[in-house]
Order: C-alpha cells, then sequence, then structure tokens
C-alpha cells in the first residue's frame, strides 16, 4: 500500500556517507523532531534525477527551509558510494543528504517500488516527494508514469 498524508514514516535504515565513511541513518532518527522534505528518484546519474530532480532541490534549499523544512534529502535505490559520488558531482552541500536505500526496503515499506527490469535496472524506487514533520507525512506527490511535475522542487515549495 502506498504511503498517504497522516501515515507515519516506515520504520528504516538507510545509508549516507560520513566523514568517517559509510553510516547508517534510521528514518526515526532522521525524521525526529523536525520538518523534512525526502525527494526519491529512480536512479542516480540518470537523465531526469542528475539534470533536474536534484538540481532544482538545490537551487531551492534555502526557500524550503525559509518555509520551515529543517532537512532535505535525496533518496535512491543505489549504493551509498554512489549516491555520495553524485552528490558531490551536483555539489548539494550541506543542503541535501545523499540517502542509499540500497536494498530498497524503505521503499518497498513505502509502496513506491518501481519495476524498472526493462532498462536493466531492476527494481527502482518511483519518483516522488513527500513532506513529514516529526516523522508524520503531512504531503505525498508521487509521479505517474515517467512524469516529472508534482515531486520537484518548485511544485513542492509552492504546496508548502
Amino acid at each position: 500500500m502506498t504511503i498517504k498524508v497522516g501515515d507515519k514514516v516506515p520504520a528504516a535504515t538507510l545509508k549516507h556517507m560520513a566523514k568517517d565513511g559509510p553510516a547508517n541513518v534510521t528514518t526515526a532518527d532522521f525524521f525526529k523532531g523536525r520538518t523534512v522534505v525526502l525527494f526519491a528518484v529512480p536512479g542516480a546519474y540518470t537523465p531526469t534525477c542528475h539534470a533536474k530532480h536534484v538540481p532544482g532541490f538545490v537551487t531551492h534549499a534555502a526557500a524550503l527551509k525559509a518555509k520551515g523544512v529543517d532537512a532535505i534529502g535525496c533518496m535512491s535505490v543505489n549504493d551509498v558510494f554512489v549516491m555520495d559520488a553524485w552528490g558531490k558531482v551536483l555539489n548539494v552541500g550541506e543542503g541535501i543528504t545523499m540517502l542509499a536505500d540500497g536494498n530498497g526496503e524503505f521503499t518497498k515499506a513505502l509502496g513506491l517500488e518501481l519495476d524498472a527490469s526493462g532498462f536493466g535496472m531492476g527494481t527502482r524506487s518511483q519518483r516522488f516527494a513527500f513532506v513529514a514533520k516529526d516523522g508524520l507525512i503531512s504531503h505525498v506527490f508521487v509521479e505517474t508514469g515517467g512524469e516529472f511535475r508534482v515531486s520537484a522542487a518548485e511544485h513542492v515549495l509552492a504546496n508548502l
């Protein structure tokens, strides 16, 4: 079942790159006590994700934070090393936390998996964004079909 407004963010462990190397972060810790925008992409370095989705959040990070967002996370069903390298290439800096859902377990718990095996990519995440306040989902924006509209930073910002 796909997540919806009012749901609690499912319990899962993601990975991010810390100063000393890969580190685990639980969703309970990442979302606790703050307002978080999490957006997900089907794959690092893929055309729309690389050219539009992440750059939009980089551009609008300050405006999102001015509207009360404490943290922005970018998630993909990729490994932590790919997410870290991709974040460096796109200069996300401290504004966006690059999160790896390497086995797609969190994506599955959200009900937002995507069968991309036709493209040789296996099971990935649908393109989406959500806003959670202290672990409760207040806004959900899931793309349909190969679109890139409702999960864009501009759309999320306009709906806060």
